[in-house]
């Protein structure tokens, strides 16, 4: 990718001046929720949700189980948003153990609900660790998802891609005609796995482009508190940890305040570069706790628009 002058002039800022001096937020974000399982984990995320609404996201994505697992959980949380809060909650829908009548019967819902937006994916197995075997009646890959929802009403699709290849992938050609065909069956965007450095997404984002791929790639950012959890999550989707990340969280397993700083700053820095780079959408894995995500953006240059917001409701 060639720079232009402008961002070559934003990296010699970035580079030059304090890090977050000057960026005046002219940013999308969006924020990704999980359902619920109690009523505890219900109010931590309400609160997240309320936290991060001033800063106006085009919109927040609820997630949906293995399996199918979490589908009314999820379900209530979308439609709750919907209800009570000024945003769009986008449904995240899977193929696993779904036929077609039944994702059917899950869409309609959605949209006779006001859900105008699906994120929609293959899914993970209900068991870990097994194979993914598709429903005799039902989509075998999110691109047939993606075409048969096209068929069913005009929803905004996102999909997910992997800068760092998809585990189950031959090669990372294979993985790029798999994102290719999901976006030429009509999804609007695609939204990546998180990763840990800037270039590994500028690199893919070049690939993507040189295999004739034009639609939207938004940065996947999910802010490290937890090193062992995330270990987990990256070893489900290829992502890779750096050695120096687990340096910097060494010794900090009594102290989660500390933690929180330092996973705001890596993350931060981290958007900061890709900020440099020209990225201007930004899609946060917030789960359910508002606090990083939102010093992220405020470093950033974001800020509630909190007069805006009452207008609004009132």
């Amino acid at each position: 990718m060639t720079m232009t002058v402008d961002q070559l002039d934003e990296a010699r800022r970035a580079l030059a001046d304090p890090l977050f001096a000057n960026v005046n937020g002219d940013m999308n974000v969006s924020f990704e929720f999980f359902p619920p399982k109690s009523e505890k984990m219900e109010k931590t995320l309400w609160e997240s949700v309320k936290t991060l609404e001033p800063l106006g996201p085009r919109f927040v994505s609820v997630t949906y189980g293995a399996g199918g697992s979490t589908r009314e959980r999820t379900h209530s949380t979308v439609r709750r948003i919907n209800a009570e809060t000024s945003l769009d909650a986008a449904a995240h829908l899977t193929c696993v153990e779904a036929s077609k009548a039944e994702i059917e019967e899950v869409v309609t819902d959605y949209w006779d609900a006001g859900v105008r937006h699906i994120v929609a994916l293959r899914g993970d197995p209900p068991e870990e660790g097994k194979a993914f075997q598709p429903h005799p009646d039902g989509y075998k890959s999110a691109a047939e998802l993606v075409e048969g929802l096209r068929k069913i009403k005009p929803f905004e699709i996102s999909v997910a891609a992997y800068p760092e290849t998809h585990p189950e992938a031959d090669c990372p050609d294979s993985d790029l005609d798999n994102l290719k065909r999901k976006l030429d069956a009509g999804a609007t965007r695609a939204i990546t796995q998180f990763f840990f450095s800037a270039d590994n997404f500028f690199r893919f984002r070049d690939k993507a482009a040189a295999a004739g791929i034009d639609a939207e790639i938004v940065p996947g950012i999910l802010p490290v508190s937890n090193v062992a959890q995330t270990r987990k999550f990256a070893g489900m989707c290829g992502a890779k940890i750096p050695e120096w990340m687990d340096r910097l969280f060494d010794g900090l397993d009594d102290l989660p305040a500390a933690r929180q700083l330092i996973a705001a700053t890596v993350a931060a820095e981290m958007c900061r570069r890709l900020y440099a780079g020209g990225v201007r959408e930004f899609h946060f894995y917030t789960l359910n706790r508002a606090e990083l995500s939102y010093a992220i953006c405020h470093l950033l240059g974001m800020r509630a628009d909190t007069q805006d917001k009452q207008e609004k409701a009132a």
